[in-house]
């Protein structure tokens, strides 16, 4: 392998340096690029096609990325001659490509040897992605519409996704003959669902976007993420309609099932609904698969603990705790059980969400931290009770993330990208059912 070191002995070309902070692209090469229709190609979606292109490079999935890759990168850094001061410039070549140091430098690379592909819909900081390339898969292809959490997939996958599904030119990219698609797709606009219970009833929803792919490109086998309202919503008209439509567009669905994260190794109660679905002229049947069996609950909080102190920023000012205080009590006496909640070092967390709520009803009694100086601004004194919220880097394991996936962003971005991310261990353990499902027929 070529190393990453620039033709003609100069600094190694990042993705940073292009892109991620908008530096090192000129006005031309990064505003006035069109596709076939006349609409500009955004710095982001050059990004995603280039990515893509480099990872796949060695497969023939590398084709749906190719002509448009090879483009922008003669046009980022055009290969020069070892003379130094030449300006000649040539068509980019395999050594241009590993140029790109921090597409390869990644702590999660995709398989050498892949058993099988798929694409990341809905993709958030890849929890998909980690389950199934830890089962051997190869992801050709993701989409992610949140600047953040680009960031953070592409600081641990090598590749940026494409932007907004919901888009034709997105969707054009999404290679043939990939095996699997799976997404968390949110669940939105369904206020109609279940009059006409079908294909068209599901237009305007996200959901839709996850349908139309499925009729286009016939993959062998899908696997859905929701939240748990799904399977109750609008007295389960809405699941019935997602149902329906999947059948329309040639897929055999085993019923949905309630999946805790907590039966899978992970201390957080989390439930949300699993759908699976198999390409109805493969044969396979309802029965033919079976959900991941939900036994017992393995560990607690305090297994997933910062090992050392965390920092005074993440303790609850005196003020705070007042606040939340007060408000459990005014709830309280209204006969709610709202409110703030400390989870005991040997109990199981509650499910991590975006937005306050999440943290506040997953507080911790810490008191290892002796130094409580503010380093921010806060309102009052840091508690001496050691009550704190937990780390981004406890959410992560509350998730099934491994310590060294890496959390590029601020804390704000951190807890909401890990609130919105599915638990990987529960992800995995029904993946590896599906693919059981599929080696059982001999498809894989």
């Amino acid at each position: 392998m070529t190393d990453s070191k620039s033709v003609g002995g100069g600094k190694p070309l990042t993705l940073a340096d292009i892109g991620l902070k908008n530096s090192a692209i000129n006005s031309k090469s990064s505003s006035q690029q069109f596709d076939a229709s006349g609409e500009q190609i955004s710095l982001a979606d050059q990004l995603a096609i280039v990515t893509h292109y480099i990872q796949l490079r060695q497969s023939k999935y590398s084709a749906t990325y190719d002509d448009k890759a090879q483009q922008f990168i003669s046009q980022w850094f055009p290969k020069s001659s070892e003379s130094e001061g030449s300006n000649e410039v040539s068509e980019p070549d395999a050594t241009q490509l590993y140029l790109f140091k921090d597409i390869f430098n990644v702590p999660f690379p995709a398989p050498e040897k892949p058993k099988f592909t798929f694409i990341d819909l809905f993709a958030g900081i890849g929890g998909f992605r980690l389950a199934f390339q830890n089962l051997g898969g190869q992801c050709v292809y993701s989409s992610e519409w949140d600047a953040q959490a680009q960031k953070t997939y592409f600081a641990n996958y090598g590749d940026v996704p494409f932007g907004d599904i919901t888009s034709e030119r997105t969707k054009s990219f999404i290679p043939d003959n990939f095996d699997i698609l799976c997404g968390g797709f949110p669940c939105q606009a369904f206020s109609l669902a279940g009059k006409k219970r079908g294909f068209e009833e599901t237009r305007g929803t996200l959901f839709f976007d996850v349908a139309e792919i499925l009729r286009r490109k016939q993959p062998k086998a899908f696997f859905l993420e929701n939240v748990k309202g799904l399977m109750i919503h609008d007295k389960g008209r809405t699941l019935q309609t997602i149902l329906n439509t999947l059948d329309e567009v040639g897929y055999v669905v085993p019923d949905p099932q309630i999946v805790n994260a907590m039966f899978f190794g992970v201390p957080q109660h989390r439930e949300r609904i699993y759908i699976v679905g198999f390409r109805k002229d493969l044969g396979i049947k309802k029965d033919d698969f079976v959900y991941p069996e939900q036994k017992e609950v393995t560990k607690h909080f305090i297994d997933i603990r910062e090992e050392k102190p965390v920092p005074s920023k993440y303790y609850l000012s005196t003020q705070y705790v007042n606040t939340l205080v007060a408000h459990k009590e005014r709830h309280a006496a209204k006969g709610n059980g709202f409110g703030y909640e400390v989870i005991d070092d040997n109990a199981v967390a509650n499910a991590i969400v975006v937005g306050g709520m999440g943290r506040e009803r997953n507080l911790v009694i810490d008191k290892r931290q002796t130094d409580l100086t503010p380093t921010t601004r806060i309102k009052g004194e840091y508690n001496t009770d050691g009550l704190r919220r937990m780390t981004p880097r406890e959410w992560a394991r509350l998730q099934g993330f491994p310590d060294d996936f890496k959390i590029v962003v601020a804390d704000a971005s951190a807890y909401k990208q890990f609130g919105n991310s599915v638990a990987v261990p529960a992800i995995q353990a029904t993946a590896e059912q599906l693919l059981k499902t599929l080696s059982n027929k001999k498809l894989l």
